[in-house]
């Protein structure tokens, strides 16, 4: 497959890495800063081009992957379904759900797939549990949380656009912690109703959230907890825990590291110590996820069928997001209703 790259900061050299070791070739990229883009073609032996519209028509790029800032995916997804390209899209897909709509019709329309990067659906851990939780090996699911008590500094945060609602949609929930809110709703199913409270600017001096708590119902009947923070000096792996009436699983960082089941038996569960996490480093995380979703997303453009993390999987995490958000603001449970797509 031959990939075109919008936006060459950070996450485009972890996706370019990744690229590389599956065989996919980056033809073309493209940033709003000319030097830094430049430096990243030739880095990665790709051409680029000034504008993202050239990009998206150029013919050699099967399909874009837009690395930019979340408030400008609506217009890449509109360029690729104007010129027939598939696209990836980083998370969260968008900052508000009328725009991530928006982008799943326009994909549907064009006939194009479109895809949301939430690679810890592909980590062992993820994996294992998703077939062990199908076999029912927890039993039934009484309880499943999740734990991001990060940290960020304040240089982190320099940029004004940094934590923004204009253009990140918020600050540790959408911008970190939604990797987590994926995870459970890919494991757990959906939720249908949250009840949430936040701190702005904690912290940090910026307008969004740094430390944020919301309690869930699922619709399965379980029940659990989100906590998300940037603010927690010096960071800590990241956590899922699950608990069923056969007993509990918790995923840190990327590794499982507890099982502990009764009367278990099947597949042995892949416990390890080490794990990789963006506690304090966002670039402290395994490539080998990323190079899982970018060969499922590719072999999905090439079949003509939805990827695994699809732009309504995409929706789903930040509806979750916003219903948390709108919690937070308005002191109320909201309710999550199911959307039905035409």
């Amino acid at each position: 497959m031959r990939v075109g790259i919008i936006g060459t900061g950070a996450i485009a050299w972890k996706h370019a890495q990744a690229y590389r070791n599956i065989g996919y070739e980056i033809t073309v990229c493209t940033d709003r800063t000319a030097e830094k883009g430049r430096r990243f073609a030739e880095a990665n032996g790709a051409k680029f081009v000034a504008t993202p519209e050239e990009l998206c028509s150029h013919r050699q790029v099967d399909f874009a992957d837009v690395c930019t800032f979340p408030a400008y995916r609506l217009e890449a997804v509109e360029l690729c379904a104007r010129h027939g390209k598939h696209v990836l899209v980083q998370k969260p897909m968008a900052i508000d759900l009328e725009t991530a709509r928006k982008m799943i019709l326009t994909a549907r329309q064009a006939g194009i797939q479109l895809g949301v990067v939430s690679q810890h659906r592909f980590d062992d851990s993820v994996l294992f549990l998703k077939r062990a939780l199908a076999a029912g090996r927890l039993g039934r699911i009484l309880q499943a949380d999740a734990y991001v008590k990060w940290y960020r500094s304040d240089e982190y945060y320099a940029r004004p656009i940094k934590g923004s609602c204009s253009v990140e949609g918020g600050g540790a929930l959408i911008g970190q912690a939604i990797h987590q809110v994926d995870v459970l709703l890919d494991l757990i199913g959906a939720v249908d109703e949250v009840f949430g409270y936040w701190q702005l600017g904690g912290a940090h001096k910026f307008e969004s959230e740094d430390c944020v708590c919301a309690v869930l119902r699922y619709a399965s009947g379980a029940t659990g907890v989100i906590q998300a923070a940037t603010a927690f000096w010096p960071g800590y792996p990241e956590r899922v825990e699950i608990h069923g009436s056969k007993g509990s699983a918790i995923v840190t960082g990327d590794q499982l590291t507890a099982w502990d089941v009764r009367d278990d038996s099947g597949e042995p569960a892949p416990l390890a110590q080490q794990a990789k996490s963006g506690a304090s480093d966002p670039m402290a995380i395994s490539i080998t996820p990323f190079e899982r979703q970018f060969s499922d997303f590719g072999e999905a453009c090439k079949a003509g069928r939805a990827p695994s993390c699809s732009g309504v999987e995409g929706y789903k995490a930040l509806q979750l997001v916003r219903s948390i958000y709108t919690s937070c603001a308005e002191a109320r449970k909201v309710s999550i209703l199911p959307v039905e797509w035409p």
